[in-house]
C-alpha cells in the first residue's frame, strides 16, 4: 500500500526552478550582479576645513567633475570621460546630502 516515491525528480525540478527564475529576471534586468567595476573610485576628495581670518587658497584650474544636486543626494559628472557618473559618499559609504534643496515629496 505505501508507495516510496524517487525524491531526485523533485529535487532536480525544484533546483532547475530556481535556476530558471534567476536567468529569466537577470535576462529582463530586475537581478543585477555587480561587479567590482561598478563601483570604482572615480577620484579621492578632501574636505578643507576654513576658520574665520585664514586664507585658503585654491588652484585656478577647476576639477575634472560637475556636481548636480539630484533628490537631495549630490551626484558627480566627469567631464572628462563621458558617461561616468557617481554619487559622492564618506568612509562609511554614506552619500553627501545638499543642503537647501529639499528631497521631493509625493504630491497628491
Amino acid at each position: 500500500m505505501s508507495e516510496e516515491r524517487n525524491a531526485i525528480p523533485l529535487i532536480l525540478t525544484g533546483i532547475g526552478s530556481i535556476i530558471g527564475t534567476i536567468a529569466v529576471l537577470w535576462f529582463y534586468g530586475y537581478l543585477h550582479f555587480a561587479k567590482p567595476e561598478d563601483a570604482l573610485l572615480l577620484a579621492d576628495f578632501t574636505m578643507l576645513k576654513t576658520t574665520p581670518g585664514e586664507e585658503l587658497k585654491l588652484s585656478l584650474e577647476p576639477a575634472g567633475q560637475v556636481a548636480h544636486c539630484i533628490d537631495g543626494v549630490l551626484v558627480l559628472f566627469d567631464t572628462k570621460q563621458k558617461g561616468l557618473t557617481g554619487i559622492l559618499v564618506d568612509e562609511r559609504k554614506h552619500a553627501v546630502r545638499c543642503a537647501g534643496q529639499e528631497t521631493p515629496q509625493e504630491i497628491k
